[in-house]
């Protein structure tokens, strides 16, 4: 592996000077998990790791284009079909070998901090970090929303020793950042889930239907960057791979432990959800049903005045009550008891 590393360096013309904005947010070179002092630039990276095998060089990028990215892959002779999937995104979580090259897409999630849930309310943000980790090299390339890695390679520096496994332990290092966003977004996601299900079962009427189902999509996305990631990690931590050491198989392990967590909490929350929403259409069947009885106990007490009053206004000749002197006061009497009767019956079966 290193002697394939030799010959690149050997057969590398040097790097053609970049044109516009520059994607490199980091470069570097580690010895022995250290980083050696002042700027690296990418003409000096591949002379400054040369064919030393504890040296390797980790360069960061943010959105490169085409253009810019062409010069590393060509100094570092990355697969073509790679270099599409670093420029352009838009993958789904895997792991491709390529030669002596793994190649390992992430999906990240960012959770937005909102104050209420609403129908069109937006829960989290997926971003891309590619990872190309090979003989020599670590190159990073991240897409969108995802996190910046400044804090997290400070924290790798600060430990030389697990650094010192080369470009498999900044794999590492970022898998494992990425897999604690998700349980820290299942977090908040739990918390969302909770706040819900109360106004769900609470007392007020509330139409919570558009609410959960966004609550769905948001859960919907966070899954599909989540469950694809199971497959490249199980490669990784199986022993398949040979460029994948004992020591940084066991951390990996770690983080594939991480990753079983956050698949089975978000498999929880979607049954959760799916209740929540069965249990607001049957809240709102029961509350239509409700609101039919009380019409239907309204028009009850109306129809009974509305009859005699309909009876009396037929102006027959012969109807006695017509000319009684108390006809009119009697009339109104019996439709307020059978008023009362009728509103006391449907009291007592609850439908008022």
């Amino acid at each position: 592996m290193r002697r394939s590393l030799r010959h690149k360096l050997r057969s590398v013309a040097p790097l053609p000077p970049e044109s516009g904005r520059s994607a490199v947010v980091d470069c570097a070179v580690y010895d022995r998990g250290r980083r050696l002092p002042g700027q690296v630039n990418l003409n000096r990276v591949l002379d400054q790791v040369g064919s030393r095998k504890q040296r390797f060089a980790w360069i960061g990028l943010y959105e490169p284009s085409a253009e810019q990215f062409a010069r590393i892959a060509a100094a570092f002779r990355l697969h073509p079909l790679a270099v599409e999937d670093a420029v352009h995104a838009h993958q789904r979580p895997k792991l491709e070998r390529y030669g002596d090259t793994l190649f390992l897409v992430l999906k990240s999630i960012t959770y937005l901090d909102h104050d209420d849930l609403t129908a069109s309310s937006e829960i989290v943000d997926t971003g891309e970090i590619m990872v190309f980790a090979g003989p020599g090299f670590a190159i990073v390339v991240r897409h969108g929303s995802a996190p910046a890695l400044g804090a997290m390679r400070a924290r790798l520096e600060a430990e030389p020793d697990h650094l010192a496994h080369g470009p498999l332990a900044v794999l590492h290092a970022i898998a494992d950042l990425v897999v604690d966003r998700y349980l820290e977004a299942a977090d908040s996601f739990e918390l969302d889930i909770e706040k819900l299900e109360t106004e769900v079962f609470s007392r007020r009427r509330t139409d919570d239907a558009e609410r959960i189902y966004q609550l769905k999509r948001e859960l919907l996305e966070f899954k599909r960057a989540v469950q694809p990631l199971s497959t490249p990690l199980q490669r990784l931590c199986d022993g398949s791979l040979p460029e994948v050491g004992d020591e940084v198989r066991a951390y990996l392990r770690d983080v594939a432990d991480h990753h079983l967590q956050a698949k089975e909490r978000i498999a929880a929350f979607d049954e959760l959800v799916t209740g929540i929403l069965d249990a607001s259409m049957a809240k709102i069947s029961m509350q239509q049903n409700s609101d039919m009885r009380k019409i239907s106990a309204g028009a009850a007490l109306i129809a009974v005045p509305t009859m005699v009053v309909g009876i009396y206004g037929m102006n027959f000749d012969h109807m006695p009550e017509l000319h009684w002197r108390y006809g009119y006061p009697a009339c109104l009497l019996v439709m307020l008891v059978l008023v009362a009767v009728i509103y006391r019956a449907l009291r007592r079966n609850k439908w008022l």
